[in-house]
């Protein structure tokens, strides 16, 4: 008897989701920041032992959309939510006990009936006593777990939690694969992510990127990214002065993807201006984004 199981991985922007999905899986498939809204897809991770595999959905953080971009994230959210078996709800340890998911969300109408279990990350910066009081506030919750995405912390019991409550049923993926994720967007989500490291507050929510081309048959592997900002002014500065930032990115991003490939790269990386894409379906569209809102009810 083998299980199989979707899991939505959601919660608040900056929560640890995908420091979480990282961990779980064993490799680096999602990007993290410690600025928020940096998950703009849903990223599936896969975990898979003798008996059963996990489906894990990493997902943007829940927040109230602000323009096309962020009704694009919050439906890719929705959805998840919605295809799931079970749902696991990432909580910052530090807040205390966290409200229900569905005040979170704002969900709006009825929630689906899946299961929702709540991990409270980050328990690594609380201090003795406050890991006491968080604690008795949640005395008696057999479905809320106390763990550390960026340690390792408390996860084997969590684990074995989703491996009992997930559907028995057939794998969906091999047994061997980490994610379904090609290799093109991982790229695209290494350089974003070494280029979000790299950059101040002006610019990170005006960055997208996308590969263009890939080619395996070269030696070395040659990729050709670009990098779009909405403005002149954020094109520059994410080139920096004489090109020293961008080629700082470029340094930094090929480091974690020949790792990846399995071969040296030249990664040639352009900034190109797409004005006010956040704003236009079109553009989201072209960046590999979902555009079509699923209802919250």
């Amino acid at each position: 008897m083998t299980r199989c199981g979707f899991i939505a991985i959601a919660g608040r922007p900056n929560a640890g989701k995908s420091t979480l999905l990282n961990r779980l899986v064993g490799q680096r498939i999602a990007i993290t920041s410690h600025k928020p809204q940096s998950t703009r897809n849903r990223v599936v991770g896969l975990l898979t032992d003798e008996s059963t595999q996990l489906v894990l959905l990493d997902t943007p953080g829940l927040l109230e959309p602000g323009d096309a971009l962020h009704r694009s994230m919050r439906s890719t959210a929705v959805a998840a939510i919605r295809e799931a078996d079970l749902i696991l709800h990432i909580a910052d340890a530090r807040d205390g006990a966290p409200p229900p998911l569905w005040e979170v969300a704002a969900w709006d109408g009825r929630p689906p009936n899946a299961r929702v279990l709540v991990a409270l990350n980050k328990m690594d910066a609380l201090a003795p006593a406050q890991r006491d009081a968080l604690a008795a506030a949640v005395a008696g919750r057999d479905h809320v777990f106390f763990i550390s995405a960026r340690t390792g912390e408390g996860l084997e019991p969590l684990l074995a939690r989703l491996r009992a409550e997930i559907p028995e049923g057939p794998f969906h993926y091999p047994a061997d694969d980490a994610s379904t994720a090609d290799l093109r967007f991982i790229v695209a989500e290494i350089v974003r992510e070494v280029a979000l490291e790299q950059l101040d507050d002006e610019v990170p929510h005006a960055l997208a990127c996308q590969v263009e081309e890939f080619r395996e048959s070269r030696t070395p592997v040659y990729i050709r990214a670009v990098l779009y900002v909405e403005r002149e002014t954020q094109k520059r500065i994410v080139i920096g002065a004489g090109g020293e930032r961008i080629r700082e990115v470029g340094r930094r991003a090929r480091a974690r993807i020949e790792p990846l490939v399995g071969s040296q790269v030249y990664l040639d990386l352009w900034v190109k201006v797409l004005p006010n894409w956040r704003r236009d379906a079109g553009a989201l569209r072209r960046l590999g984004y979902a555009v079509a809102e699923e209802p919250d009810k």
